[in-house]
């Protein structure tokens, strides 16, 4: 038997260790969003601001380089529609945080909605069940946002960001951490 070991460049080894810092840095911010939800919402308002700003700019960009294609007029008025939707919520964060908590649940009631067509489509496979248990909790957190609103306004999108950060640092941790195993392994 060849008893050669198979040397892993250290790029993968540096890669790996980036990847468990992040993963680190992920979970504390989604636990620091889980304590100061309100903060987090607004960042996530900002945030959606600034990327409703850039594609209205975009729009704008499109409609400039394709004027003869017949759609400039289109292009120019959904382009000024992202742009005034996203100087709405970078002015008026607070109003901004409670009409996207409001869009959440309305978004997340359709969601709901459309598991259960899909549950019911596809009921004679398997794991369809799941299908439905998902829809019913989504359909859940909707009532919930929506009978609590405006007052679930203050903590609704920061703990939800906050518990997909800490759920995302997790997971990427334990990846990062079977890489690094693994490479120890190898090399």
């Amino acid at each position: 038997m060849n008893n050669t070991s198979v040397s892993v460049p250290t790029p993968v080894g540096r890669s790996v260790n980036w990847s468990i810092a992040l993963s680190i840095v992920m979970i504390a911010a989604g636990l620091l969003a889980i304590v100061v939800p309100p903060a987090a919402g607004i960042a996530v308002t900002l945030f959606v601001g600034w990327l409703l700003i850039f594609s209205g700019l975009a729009h704008f960009s499109y409609a400039w380089h394709t004027r003869g294609s017949g759609s400039t007029v289109w292009e120019v008025l959904v382009g000024i529609a992202y742009a005034c939707v996203g100087a709405y919520l970078l002015f008026r964060p607070v109003l901004g945080l409670a009409s996207l908590t409001i869009a959440l649940a309305v978004y997340l009631f359709a969601e709901s909605i459309l598991e259960f067509i899909m549950a019911i489509r596809l009921r004679p496979q398997r794991g369809t069940g799941w299908l439905l248990f998902h829809g019913f909790i989504t359909l859940i957190l909707a009532v919930m946002i929506w009978r609590t609103w405006p007052s679930s306004t203050a903590w609704v999108l920061g703990t939800l960001v906050g518990f997909s950060m800490l759920f995302s640092g997790f997971s990427r941790l334990m990846i990062s951490l079977a890489a690094r195993k693994l490479i120890a392994r190898v090399a």
